[in-house]
């Protein structure tokens, strides 16, 4: 407290300092203060005397709000001006003229609005959290960066993507939006598929808002087949001769081709029948038994075999210090050999430019014709159904009708096939569905019989 009393008489004592309250700070200094030990704690609050300490900052506190600061330290013409009476131009316009109304008029301020003003000048205090920013070493540290790689001439690769997108903007032209009346404007179909992004593409990808490339997998059809296939022109119900035998051949080739597989698949199941066996055969097999006797000489050979150990570890002899030697030279030389038959073939190989040209022309020949084979393959195999399940594609009967069977007109037109069976084996031949088969019934649990009561007393 006495550091505060000493500050408060230093500043009263200043001839410039003006207090804006009355205070008997005189008569205080004045009074004879009672002596107090204030060696012990409980003795400071309780004797000492900060009113004039407080009186001294609310006079600077009331300054400051009032004027914005002290008024020892304002200038004079901030505190005073010099009054010369009415302008000359004011005395000059005089009253308005009756009928016109008064120009230059200021309209004062409501009184709930003036009010509801700040009227302190004192400025409000600084908020440090609102000058603080999370990871704010890390972001200082990035911008060093950025600076240094700008001090270099090297551009990040975020900064390129913003000025391309910036510049690809500027360079695209805005839209001009047409009048609804107008006949020759675009049509917009309500229900297509397209989608309109506006905005830039930048900030709809960090947004997300972008819409996610779709693959070009996707946009490919799993066949090349048409939905509907049109049939020949002999499958008319009043088809052109020619054109209907020309379908007769066709779906003869593949009846053909069936009976072909199951003849070839009945070859191989078949069997001899003179090859089966009958009773005198099995009669005498059961007799004479089927194993026959060995010779003594091959049972006396195999038992001097069994006899011998089997897996005997053979000894190597122990090599010399000169035979080490040798061998070491040998493979020296054998290495040498080697190394010029190497060095002679390469040195061939230079007056046989020519023929190892053509070899490789014909080579690459060879891989190219593999390579259109192939493709062509490839392109085959795209019209073909794929294996996409457990089960194979099997194709439906061609819907033919004999000569005898045709009709002149619709009328008398008999129907073959079934519309739902050729649209269900169209999507498996056109790889939309795997192959499938009818689910069979398989019962889980047995019957069991069970013998009521009333069956048994009528029995």
């Amino acid at each position: 407290m006495a550091a505060a009393r000493r500050l408060k008489r230093v500043a009263a004592s200043q001839p410039g300092f003006l207090s804006l309250k009355s205070s008997d700070s005189t008569e205080t200094l004045s009074s004879r203060r009672k002596r107090v030990n204030k060696n012990k704690k409980k003795n400071w609050n309780k004797h000492s005397d900060i009113n004039d300490v407080e009186e001294f900052l609310e006079d600077v506190r009331l300054q400051e709000k009032t004027t914005g600061g002290l008024l020892s330290e304002k200038s004079d013409d901030s505190l005073f001006f010099l009054d010369v009476g009415q302008s000359n131009e004011a005395e000059q316009k005089g009253d308005p003229v009756e009928g016109q109304k008064r120009k230059g008029k200021q309209s004062r301020p409501l009184r709930i609005d003036l009010i509801l003003q700040h009227d302190s000048r004192v400025p409000p205090p600084k908020d440090v959290l609102a000058y603080q920013q999370p990871n704010a070493k890390k972001l200082r540290r990035i911008a060093q960066k950025a600076e240094q790689l700008a001090a270099k001439g090297v551009v990040p690769r975020r900064h390129k993507q913003l000025r391309n997108t910036r510049l690809a903007d500027r360079t695209a032209k805005k839209a001009v939006t047409e009048a609804n009346n107008n006949p020759e404007r675009g049509y917009y179909d309500l229900w297509g598929q397209e989608t309109k992004e506006s905005g830039n593409s930048w900030y709809l990808q960090q947004t997300g808002k972008k819409l996610v490339k779709r693959p070009e997998k996707l946009n490919e059809k799993p066949s090349v087949l048409p939905a509907v296939e049109v049939i020949a022109p002999g499958g008319s119900y009043n088809p052109d001769f020619f054109a209907h035998q020309a379908l007769l051949q066709k779906a003869h080739e593949v009846e053909v081709k069936k009976q072909k597989e199951e003849d070839k698949i009945e070859k191989k199941l078949a069997f001899n029948k003179e090859d089966t066996a009958t009773e005198e055969t099995i009669f005498q097999e059961q007799v004479e038994g089927l194993v026959e006797e060995e010779n003594d000489e091959e049972t006396d050979r195999k038992e001097e075999e069994e006899d011998q150990p089997i897996g005997a570890i053979a000894l190597a002899e122990k090599k010399t210090e000169r035979q080490r030697k040798r061998e070491k030279s040998d493979k020296i030389k054998e290495q040498r050999r080697l190394a010029g038959k190497r060095q002679t073939e390469q040195r061939q190989q230079l007056f046989q430019l020519r023929s190892i040209k053509m070899s490789i022309k014909q080579q690459d020949q060879k891989t190219k014709a593999k390579q259109k084979l192939r493709k062509a393959k490839q392109e085959a195999q795209k019209a073909q159904p794929r294996r996409l399940g457990r089960l194979k594609f099997q194709p439906q009967d061609m819907e033919v009708q004999l000569s005898d069977e045709l009709a002149g007109s619709l009328r008398q037109l008999k129907p073959e096939g079934s519309v739902l069976k050729d649209r269900f084996k169209s999507l498996q031949k056109r790889n939309l569905i795997e192959p499938r088969e009818r689910a069979k019934f398989k019962r889980r649990h047995k019957l069991k019989y069970v013998e009521k009561r009333a069956f048994r007393e009528i029995t």
